[in-house]
């Protein structure tokens, strides 16, 4: 019953559910291969997020999950149990999606009991148990009203509602917030999260939003061609990536990565970029300590924008093209002397000019200027460092785990 303690929601009582994918594929009949061989664990209670960009099969992971795509192979198991072939509405899980789907000729109040409608209830139950949904997603004073009066965002909480009046073990999401505007998708995420916590709700949340991914989840799972590239908590992510596709799929503004050549001598390893050497003091030397096998060979450098700062005489010079006012900071663009480095699903992708566009992030009172010359210095701490054949970081590995299941 949702009628838990004062506040009716939340006590800590409700059943919720593990997650296991034992190695599933997904190979549609025009023999597409779209999620080959995924192992991936959620916890009881977790917020778990699959992020990644369109089309990398995240939705298709999530529709296997709820049993509305078949699975190829392996194995899909909640609480234990092989689901493979159960029915998606014998499974006790609850949907969002991009479309809140609300039925416009029925009020909010009849549109989140409507489950409970369909179950047979008493209808002073259904009304109780709406109440209390209504209060915690912020919806008690628009009950009487019908969908096309509502807000957008007020259209996909009560889609929410009508989702976790049923009280369902486990809880699916995919895009639920992709037609908001940036103001409700704010609004709205700080309801969604306050929401699962309250609940105690085993979740699995499908997004391209990366900032979704980094406010919102426990967990957080990079999937590029339905593998998952790295899993574990969103800073652990954005501090240590895995490769060159993970380190710029998260943040924003994203890693300026850039092709570099390892220089000097064992005990004096430098970093070339164009014209101009970075020399590494013993804290990088301690976290990637490969290098000294690599002098004289290409490797990918990422510097996120946070970790450039202006400097007199810094090691990196570079020319403004453009200013971005963002808020009290400014994104400053500028052209540095070395070809930029991409990756693309699993190919890494080096630009072909001789330049490329860095990111800076600066204060508004900076004193930056269009075509003007920038002399920039970074925080070695914040130093990525990548193969440049597999795109993989060249950290330690105990530095940039990848574990699926942890």
């Amino acid at each position: 019953m949702l009628a838990q303690g004062a506040s009716g929601l939340g006590d800590g009582s409700r059943t919720m559910a593990t997650v296991q994918l034992k190695g599933i594929n997904k190979v549609y009949p025009d023999g597409f291969l779209a999620v080959p061989d995924l192992d991936l664990a959620i916890h009881e209670g977790e917020f778990f997020v699959l992020v990644g960009p369109s089309g990398c099969g995240k939705s298709t992971v999530l529709r296997m999950v709820a049993g509305l795509e078949a699975v190829t192979g392996g194995d899909v198991c909640i609480d234990g149990s092989r689901v493979n072939d159960v029915d998606a509405r014998d499974r006790n899980i609850a949907m969002a999606f991009q479309n809140s789907a609300l039925y416009p000729n029925m009020t909010v109040a009849e549109n989140i009991g409507f489950p409970m409608l369909l179950a047979k209830l008493p209808k002073a139950t259904i009304a109780q148990r709406v109440s209390e949904v209504a209060e915690v997603l912020n919806l008690s004073d628009v009950l009487d009203r019908y969908p096309g009066r509502l807000s957008g965002g007020q259209q996909q909480r009560v889609a929410l509602g009508r989702a976790i009046i049923r009280e369902p073990r486990l809880l699916l999401m995919d895009e639920p917030m992709s037609n908001l505007d940036a103001k409700l998708r704010a609004e709205t995420r700080t309801v969604i999260t306050a929401v699962q916590r309250r609940l105690g709700v085993t979740t699995l949340y499908v997004t391209h939003d990366q900032v979704e991914a980094m406010t919102m989840a426990d967990r957080v799972a990079v999937i590029s061609r339905g593998c998952v590239l790295q899993c574990g908590p969103p800073m652990e992510l954005y501090a240590n990536p895995v490769n060159i596709f993970v380190a710029q799929f998260l943040g924003s503004p994203q890693m300026n990565v850039v092709l570099a050549v390892i220089t000097g001598e064992p005990d004096a390893i430098g970093l070339r970029v164009g014209a101009h050497t970075i020399w590494l003091d013993d804290v990088a030397m301690a976290r990637f300590p490969g290098l000294r096998y690599r002098i004289g060979q290409p490797v990918a450098a990422g510097l996120r924008p946070k970790s450039l700062h202006e400097s007199p005489g810094g090691s990196l010079p570079v020319s403004v093209t453009y200013i971005e006012r963002v808020g009290e900071r400014l994104h400053v663009y500028a052209t540095l002397d070395a070809s930029g480095v991409t990756q693309s699903d699993a190919e890494v992708e080096i630009d072909g000019g001789r330049t490329s566009t860095v990111v800076v992030l600066m204060s508004t009172g900076s004193d930056v200027n269009l075509w003007q010359p920038l002399e920039l210095t970074f925080d070695l701490p914040q130093l990525h460092l990548f193969d440049i054949h597999t795109g993989h970081t060249l950290a330690q590995a105990s530095a940039a785990r990848a574990s699926v299941s942890a």
